[in-house]
């Protein structure tokens, strides 16, 4: 059940998103949203802690030249790969929280499974553990990060946020955000070498990333993460997961809970 009591008090404007986020024109009925993922990496190595964002190219028809972080569509290989280490009970239980069609923990895992995959194909950076057998894959991203002898880690991962594209858009995304220590990342968190569709991958505080040019939802994911970061682990994990929805084209913003 939802439960607006502990959620965030960062209002999400759908005014606002329109005019940020490149509103297109649509026909008929709402697009049924995709299944997305989404990794907040955070360093926490200098004075503040950093996370890693890009700008997503001029091309792009969804949100082009926006700040974002690493993040995309679940892929049917996602639900394939084998973990080193599961989603804490926690974080599957509200991965499957309102989730659309039959709740599943092997939906749930391909969910973290995408952001960790998306996250290596545009910055270059494997999550995950070294094991001494990994995985093989046909596919030509995850056959890539196994290829470092890593696997994923979701035990690493802690989910924050969902947020589901405003029904007056053609592109539409049922996203959940997750993050991660870069401590998890295999190599140098320095060395970020995306895939071409993230440019000026960089390393920002979130204070210094307000200034950017963001999707309404990502400022607001922002403010989230900037308010978990100040708390303890586990004031953190205790924290309710916001959840950014629309009802007859208005903003909700509830929470998810176990």
């Amino acid at each position: 059940m939802s439960a607006p009591t502990g959620a965030p008090t960062a209002a999400f404007d759908p005014k606002q998103s329109r005019e940020q986020e490149f509103r297109e024109a649509s026909v008929g009925r709402a697009v049924r949203p995709r299944d997305a993922a989404t990794l907040i990496l955070v360093r926490n190595d200098g004075a503040s802690p950093q996370v890693l964002m890009g700008q997503r190219h001029a091309n792009h028809k969804f949100m082009p030249n926006k700040f974002v972080f690493p993040g995309g569509r679940v892929d049917p290989a996602d639900s394939r790969v084998r973990p080193a280490e599961d989603l804490r009970d926690d974080v599957a239980q509200l991965l499957m929280d309102r989730m659309r069609g039959t709740p599943t923990i092997g939906r749930a895992r391909a969910l973290a499974m995408a952001a960790i995959r998306e996250t290596f194909e545009e910055t270059g950076l494997a999550v995950g553990r070294v094991i001494e057998a990994p995985q093989r894959s046909k596919h030509k991203d995850w056959g890539a990060y196994f290829d470092l002898g890593v696997s994923p880690a979701l035990g690493a991962l802690d989910f924050v946020a969902r947020a589901i594209t405003p029904p007056y858009r053609t592109r539409r995304f049922d996203t959940r955000f997750f993050i991660a220590d870069a401590a998890q990342i295999h190599g140098d968190p320095s060395e970020v070498k995306g895939s071409g569709e993230l440019q000026g991958l960089h390393w920002i505080t979130t204070k210094d990333a307000q200034g950017l040019d963001l999707p309404n939802i990502t400022r607001t994911i922002l403010a989230e993460i900037d308010e978990r970061l100040r708390l303890s682990s586990a004031a953190q994990r205790a924290r309710a997961v916001p959840f950014i929805h629309f009802r007859k084209n208005q903003a909700i913003r509830d929470s998810l809970s176990v």
